[in-house]
């Protein structure tokens, strides 16, 4: 037991040594075996959750000892089997990276640990534990509990555990700040989409082919396959060619299932590339939304938000919703987003939004679930520069309620119900200059759909 013991354990411990994680994909029957990993390692965890408990009772009935000795044997060779399936997943995958290698190593100090645990709990009598076996049990256990914090948050983030913290722990643990973005238009617009859709394969967490997109060095460095982004030139960028790949293609990205960029993501992003890929312009021509072109008059501050940061952070960690800063200057507003609970975001959840109104200049409100009842709420948003409806159940009922909005200058209807007749009230918002209506009754048979205000500005 002791050599069996050593020689699987110096196996395990020798495995990143012969068979290093160099970032590049391997053979796909690597991917196959591999993602078993998730499938299976619920049973060791199981396993060695129950040992502890066992113990404590066998202290009363005296037959759960025995019980415990079985399980813990048993969950000894579930945390080899499982450690190796994730190394080939991580292997034949292409993984790297700081959360990757973490848990990595979680895996295999759990596995050694849980190895000579058993070791010492089969020299056990029947009435005496070994000197060394609840050390070794108990380091297992936190092993466990690491190991587990470091494969969610590959899984689903490093702030898995925090998001949803109340505000006074989030405050204790140091996670209560919001940090507010540098005044570009690369860390406004560009950072925030690669940050939602990229960086959860392509961050300091985890790293696919070599590529990090968590920061503008990173990105314009590209990885292993050479540079994503060829400034000038969208087409020939790799990153644009991938996101615009059918989702069937092997090569499409976002992978393993993350939700697509949206149409107007991408046209952001083109639009920045064609520009030039700058980490300093402060606005991009022809970008969606809060860009402005060069007959715009700079937008007017929108007062200080700062002593509301307190709200807002309350809201966020309640609610689920962001209000993320534009920059580092508060006058510059809040942009709302909701694409992590948009499931879960209504007319009610907006209507408590309402405190904030007059600081939030973009709202993306995509794919949630508010209805026509939420311009009654909107209203009350006067700074708002930019609305993203895509999606929602809206039917155009109450547009005309947009009306005040002075500075509204982009709305995207796309895939909603709205009708050609509940348009005609926005023929009188002179400043709204695009307005997006793919896949909606009131689409006309062009690619893009045209309403002329009486001052002849072209809405899209």
């Amino acid at each position: 037991m002791l050599v069996g013991a050593a020689i699987a354990s110096a196996a395990l411990l020798l495995l990143p040594f012969m068979i290093r994680l160099d970032g590049k994909p391997h053979a796909e029957w690597l991917q196959f075996v591999g993602r078993f990993h998730p499938l299976l390692i619920h049973i060791p965890i199981g396993l060695l959750v129950l040992v502890p408990v066992l113990e404590l009772a066998g202290y009363y009935r005296h037959t759960l000892h025995e019980a415990a000795k079985f399980v813990l044997l048993l969950a000894v060779p579930f945390c080899f089997l499982t450690s190796v399936l994730g190394y080939m997943l991580a292997y034949g995958a292409g993984d790297t990276g700081t959360t990757v290698t973490r848990h990595m190593w979680g895996a295999i100090a759990l596995s050694v640990l849980v190895c000579w645990s058993a070791v010492f709990r089969l020299q056990s009598s029947a009435d005496r534990l070994p000197r060394f076996y609840a050390p070794l049990l108990g380091s297992a256990l936190l092993a466990l509990f690491w190991t587990a914090h470091q494969g969610g948050s590959l899984t689903h983030g490093s702030d898995y555990l925090t998001r949803y913290m109340p505000l006074p722990l989030k405050r204790f643990f140091g996670h209560a700040a919001i940090v507010p973005v540098a005044d570009s238009f690369y860390a406004r617009r560009i950072h925030p989409i690669l940050d939602a859709r990229c960086v959860g394969c392509h961050g300091e967490s985890k790293t696919q082919g070599g590529l990090h997109l968590d920061s503008y060095e990173a990105l314009m460095r590209g990885g292993k396959d050479g540079v994503v982004i060829v400034p000038g030139n969208p087409e020939k960028s790799m990153l644009i060619v991938r996101v615009s790949l059918p989702s069937t293609d092997k090569r499409f990205m976002p992978a393993e299932g993350r939700p697509p960029l949206k149409p107007e993501e991408i046209a952001v992003l083109k639009a920045w590339i064609r520009q030039g890929a700058s980490s300093s312009d402060i606005a991009v021509s022809g970008a969606p939304a809060l860009a402005n072109t060069s007959d715009d008059a700079p937008p007017e501050p929108v007062g200080d938000y700062s002593k509301l940061m307190g709200e807002i952070e309350q809201m966020r960690y309640t609610q689920g919703a962001k209000l993320v800063p534009v920059s580092n200057n508060p006058g510059d507003g809040l942009v709302l987003e909701t694409v992590d609970v948009a499931a879960n975001f209504g007319d009610a959840q907006l209507a408590q939004l309402a405190n904030f109104a007059s600081y939030i200049v973009e709202a993306d409100l995509d794919r949630t679930g508010v209805t026509d009842a939420s311009f009654d709420t909107l209203s009350r948003f006067t700074r708002l520069r930019a609305l993203h409806l895509a999606g929602t159940a809206v039917t155009g009922a109450g547009l005309a309620k947009l009306a005040p909005l002075s500075e509204l200058r982009y709305l995207n209807l796309s895939e909603t119900r709205v009708t050609s007749s509940a348009l005609q009230p926005l023929k009188t918002m002179p400043n709204l200059k695009h307005i997006y209506l793919f896949n909606t009754p009131a689409q006309p048979a062009t690619k893009t759909a045209e309403i002329h205000t009486p001052d002849g500005t072209q809405h899209e």
